[in-house]
């Protein structure tokens, strides 16, 4: 199976199957709207300004499993995103991107690229890292997903060809998606 052949609920709880995207470079992102990462919406959202004309997606998929920092419905996330940051990116239903119920599509993602450490010079990096030892202390030797704001970039043959940590410098993600367009 591949990033093409997965769907998930849009915001309206429309099934969308990722097919729809072919042919753009993709970026999937799951989201929090009470997360220390929650103003890089602010960058998202002039990148995709910038590159949405040139064939860029940027799919945000809220997530609630990380400090419960998503706890609002659908409705209440999609008036956040719009009156605050004027996001015009589609977003999909709240989903789980880690255990069990986690949606097919982020099990996918995570197989496809693992994690590989966050910004060591980000000064959130340490909270997180600390939160994430003493839950797991072996949380570096697996794929989930390991807090808000991780993002996957997909070029236009539905490849996975990067993640991206929240603490990654958003230049970096902008870089990378350039180099696909």
């Amino acid at each position: 199976m591949g990033f093409y052949d997965f769907e998930a609920k849009d915001a309206m709880g429309v099934a969308v199957n990722m097919s729809e995207y072919a042919g753009k470079v993709i970026l999937v992102v799951n989201t929090a709207t009470e997360c220390g990462f929650t103003p890089q919406y602010d960058d998202l959202q002039d990148i995709y300004e910038k590159y949405e004309e040139q064939g860029l997606e940027i799919l945000d998929f809220p997530c609630n499993q990380f400090g419960n920092q998503a706890p609002g419905s659908d409705e209440e996330i999609a008036s956040f995103c719009d009156s605050r940051y004027g996001i015009t990116f589609p977003r999909f239903a709240k989903v789980d991107v880690n255990g069990e119920k986690a949606l097919p599509l982020f099990r996918y993602l995570q197989n496809e690229k693992k994690f590989a450490g966050f910004a060591s010079n980000h000064p959130l990096t340490s909270i997180i890292e600390s939160k994430l030892e003493r839950s797991n202390p072996q949380y570096w030797n697996e794929p989930d997903i390991k807090w808000n704001f991780t993002k996957f970039l997909i070029d236009r043959e539905g490849n996975v060809v990067a993640r991206f940590e929240p603490t990654a410098d958003m230049e970096s993600v902008e870089a990378g998606i350039k180099e696909l367009l």
